[in-house]
């Protein structure tokens, strides 16, 4: 089985794209709390049967039970799996991919109905170009789409699903420019193709999950394109034209992986995992209004890795107050060396970023590359990618205010 092409940066024991940054010509301050008391607790550790590397953000539903994938791991011939962890902390395996045509090397952020079923994305299948699919509750898989490379290749980002039941996704390559597409995917299994990137001024490489409004319209990002080439965020208007609402130049971020939120108002909320005003690399959390394109960098993380952690891959989660909560994969210290183990923090609505947890100690696991989800007593739940059991396993983990 050819191996999935992985996009971002750094990826264990996977093939990754190397991106050279350019020279970044601007310096801030940044204000940074120190950390707070938080109570992380290790809810499971992976070992291999039930998944490893677990690369996505957990999703959870209203009695409190928390769903994800992992990249690896399993009983089939480690092509991973999806799981369910419910509030006792019993993890339950729902399904093993198999490497074949159900799918391989899950990765997305899985989407619930309300009738209980799950629907994802892997970037790879038998023949290398990714599925759409769909778990019920019994644990029976359906292959929903099976992509071609003409009609997209390597979706990584999570689906969005409208009232009639009707999915929406990206793929970070293929379609008619090799440059990704927008997908929708109809309830009879049908796939129609919304928008092909060109990889030049509209952007490229879609890798993270978008959001949808009322009146249908996609929003989402790029890693690459834009105008400067370091990505974009995307508005898709149900009339099929794109509007590119920001290009990143670098100094305010550059490759953007995990897609955006929204808040009521339609400001969207997201990390680029690169670049900065800190003339670094280390990343930033921004905002950009819908309605007017305006664009504001609301955090520059320090690049040493020091104290705030530095690369964002995950989706950013918001609470009913308007905070913003999110992982950074590497830094933060630790006991990991001098690179850290990646951190959980917080940003405050005056932009004030608080430093809730570093990895790396004991049990712990470290690296977190998913985003995390929060509830509404405010404790926070979410995956590392390595460590613990084994080198490669990783953790579901809570950390409670």
């Amino acid at each position: 089985m050819r191996q999935p092409r992985l996009i971002t940066r750094p990826f264990p024991k996977r093939r990754t794209v190397a991106v050279v940054l350019a020279s970044l010509l601007m310096s801030a301050v940044v204000a940074t709390q120190s950390m707070q008391a938080q109570t992380l607790r290790t809810l499971h550790a992976f070992h291999g049967p039930d998944g490893e590397t677990p690369f996505a953000s957990l999703i959870r539903d209203s009695a409190g039970n928390l769903y994800g994938t992992a990249l690896e791991g399993g009983t089939s011939s480690y092509f991973g799996t999806v799981f369910k962890l419910d509030k006792h902390h019993k993890l339950t395996v729902l399904y093993n991919f198999a490497g074949k045509a159900d799918g391989a090397d899950p990765q997305s952020t899985l989407l619930r109905d309300a009738k209980g079923n799950l629907y994802g994305t892997t970037p790879a299948w038998e023949y290398g170009e990714g599925v759409v699919y769909k778990i019920d509750p019994s644990g029976t898989e359906t292959v929903l789409h099976v992509f071609g490379g003409s009609d997209g290749s390597n979706p990584f980002g999570s689906l969005v699903q409208d009232k009639s039941g009707n999915l929406y996704g990206t793929s970070s390559s293929g379609g008619t420019f090799g440059a990704g597409t927008v997908f929708k995917l109809d309830t009879n299994g049908e796939l129609t193709t919304l928008y092909t990137f060109t990889g030049g001024a509209d952007g490229g490489t879609a890798t993270g999950s978008m959001v949808r409004d009322a009146a249908g319209n996609l929003y989402g990002t790029c890693q690459t394109g834009g105008s400067a080439g370091f990505g974009t965020v995307y508005k898709l208007h149900t009339t099929g034209k794109l509007t590119v609402l920001h290009s990143f130049n670098g100094t305010d971020g550059a490759f953007p992986y995990g897609g955006v939120i929204a808040d009521a108002a339609g400001s969207l909320y997201g990390t680029t995992d690169n670049g900065s005003s800190m003339n670094n690399a280390g990343g930033t959390v921004f905002r950009v209004e819908e309605s007017t394109g305006s664009f504001t960098s609301l955090h520059s993380f320090d690049g040493t890795g020091a104290v705030e952690g530095d690369t964002p891959y995950g989706t950013l989660a918001r609470d009913s107050g308007g905070n913003l909560y999110g992982a950074n994969y590497a830094g933060g210290g630790g006991s990991c060396g001098s690179g850290g183990c990646g951190t959980i923090w917080k940003l405050d609505t005056n932009n004030q970023l608080t430093v809730l947890t570093n990895f790396g100690k004991g049990y712990q696991g470290k690296s977190p590359k998913g985003g995390v989800v929060v509830d509404k007593a405010g404790n926070l739940y979410g995956t590392t990618s390595l460590g613990a059991v084994c080198r490669y396993c990783g953790t579901v983990f809570k950390i409670a205010p």
